[in-house]
């Protein structure tokens, strides 16, 4: 049998031993975010273009995750195969984008092909290495040092800590360029639409029955009129709002019901004298989540969505939040 790190020949503590010196590697990443790593987050912050993020091999395979990262972020991004680029595919590279290498080595032939090209282009070059003396290294407008004091095998050969550490840094510049972009949950929702993490930002202002789909009536509407409009917009209640828009409260089947069983003519009572008062509301921000959890814990199934100065925009309804396949 193959020993392990520590030559002990037992998978759990081989496992173990990896899971320690990938972590060390990153942490040891902590003390390099410096003032190289402040101007690679401008660079990319204020790329016009895109950036086009290259490595070959096994650093290749973490540049496709910090592309999609980026581009799932705010920041548009794409992958360059450099061995398919010396052969064609550089031309994705335009002024005004930036390229961000990544190579443990920092020698990679194919990545320092693409050396002279990228320069005569104008565009920044930021590289992610373990060699700062490397030629990639010196050659790059900036280098960030993702060097690892050995990889997580007993040859200290296969790649691992190396490119865990690459992931890291990679994420780290994708999330702070995010956070210097003022990237919100709304964009990232709208990045998302399909899955469920577009499903877990999306907000209630997104699924809300508003405008002419929003049933409201005034305190004097008389509930006859008030069933008709409950009817109309299938919503099983009807919001009471003042001349300014501003909720009074709400008129439901159930208080329809319980006045159907005292009044002796219920039709000819007004909706302000029916209604519900103190409904819960929630803010067109709110996420889609929060409403569902605010359902199932009072029990409801629909819910008044308000601004800041109580002036209602919408309904959100169990049902809508069934159609985005929350619940």
């Amino acid at each position: 049998m193959t020993r392990g790190i520590g030559g002990s020949g037992d998978p759990l503590a081989t496992a173990r031993q990896v899971l320690e010196v990938e972590s060390r590697a990153v942490a040891d990443l902590v003390g390099r975010i410096d003032d190289r790593f402040l101007r690679a987050v401008e660079t990319l912050l204020s790329c016009k273009g895109r950036v086009v993020v290259t490595g070959l091999g096994k650093s290749g395979i973490i540049c496709k995750k910090i592309a999609a990262t980026l581009a799932s972020t705010g920041t548009p991004a794409l992958f360059m195969h450099p061995a398919e680029a010396v052969h064609g595919d550089l031309g994705m590279v335009v002024p005004g984008d930036v390229v961000l290498a990544v190579s443990n080595s920092g020698e990679t032939a194919e990545l320092l092909q693409l050396l002279e090209r990228i320069k005569r282009l104008g565009v920044a070059l930021v590289s992610l290495t373990g060699n700062p003396s490397s030629t990639l290294a010196t050659q790059s407008d900036i280098h960030l040092d993702i060097g690892v004091k050995q990889e997580a095998c007993p040859m200290d050969l296969v790649p691992t800590a190396s490119t865990t550490a690459s992931l890291a840094m990679g994420d780290a510049l994708a999330i702070a360029v995010a956070e210097m972009r003022g990237f919100r949950k709304e964009d990232f929702a709208s990045l998302h639409p399909a899955g469920r993490l577009g499903r877990k930002v999306l907000t209630v202002g997104k699924v809300m029955h508003g405008g002419d789909a929003l049933p409201r009536v005034s305190a004097d509407t008389l509930i006859k009129d008030a069933i008709y409009v409950m009817s109309a917009k299938r919503l099983g209640m009807t919001t009471v709002c003042d001349e300014d828009g501003r909720l009074l409260g709400i008129v439901t089947d159930g208080d329809l019901r319980r006045l159907f069983e005292r009044a002796p003519d219920p039709l000819r009572q007004r909706a302000g004298d029916v209604m519900t008062t103190g409904p819960v509301t929630i803010e067109p921000d709110a996420l889609a989540t929060a409403a569902l959890h605010v359902m199932e814990e009072r029990h409801i199934t629909s819910i008044v969505v308000v601004n800041q100065d109580r002036r209602v925009e919408g309904v959100v309804h169990l049902h809508d939040l069934w159609r985005t396949q929350l619940v």
